[in-house]
């Protein structure tokens, strides 16, 4: 990341880069936010159903659904549980519950891929439950070392980022994620977490404000 350095004459100081550029760095969405919903540019794999009844042939299957999403549904659990090997099984029990629901094909499901980024933030919401009520009983878990393979994938300012993450409310770490990482709109952070499409606005404010603080109490 940018960092301050020395003026020198005739030349303008660099500054920290601004909370929301170090969230889009890190989680690589798109920065034409703004952008309307057809025109922004979509993820590698399948399109993304984004409402409307489209033609059974243009559905994709959930065999389709899983390869070309299932590790980016992952690395979403895992900036909500903390742990990889639980958010696997979270996203798992989420493709389970929509097959053993809808079956193969999904013919009678707009929006298969909304279906299961809901499905993971409820599954990462039992998760952190029961985490809680077991932590008044054990002792917490912590998070091993960053190992020479993170030291090397991600620099200081990144890992700063993601362990204010944590610090934050489960619902403002979950608008974030899905904002900053899944690159969803409003609407659709509104519709994937039943909230309205102003509380989503006020709460990933306050969440940039919380994380911004964390960010400074850290350096």
């Amino acid at each position: 990341m940018s960092m301050a350095i020395a003026p020198i004459s005739g030349l303008p100081v660099r500054r920290p880069a601004p909370i929301r550029g170090v969230l889009r760095l890190l989680f690589g969405a798109d920065s034409a936010e703004a952008a309307p919903e057809a025109a922004r540019p979509g993820r590698p794999g399948l399109r993304l159903l984004r409402g409307g009844r489209k033609p059974t042939e243009d559905r994709p299957t959930l065999t389709d659904l899983y390869h070309a999403h299932r590790l980016g549904l992952v690395r979403m659990a895992v900036l909500l549980v903390d742990q990889q090997d639980i958010a696997e099984d979270v996203v798992q029990e989420a493709f389970t519950a929509l097959y053993q629901r809808h079956g193969e094909q999904l013919d009678d499901l707009d929006n298969a891929l909304g279906y299961l980024r809901t499905s993971v933030v409820n599954g990462a919401r039992s998760v952190l439950r029961r985490r809680k009520t077991a932590r008044e009983y054990v002792p917490p878990h912590e998070a091993d070392a960053p190992s020479a393979e993170d030291h090397a994938v991600l620099n200081d300012e990144h890992r700063r980022v993601l362990v204010a993450l944590q610090e934050l409310t489960s619902r403002q770490r979950e608008v974030l994620v899905l904002r900053y990482w899944s690159d969803l709109s409003e609407a659709q952070i509104a519709e994937t977490l039943g909230l309205s499409r102003g509380a989503v606005k006020s709460t990933a404010s306050r969440a940039l404000d919380a994380l911004e603080k964390q960010l400074e109490k850290a350096r």
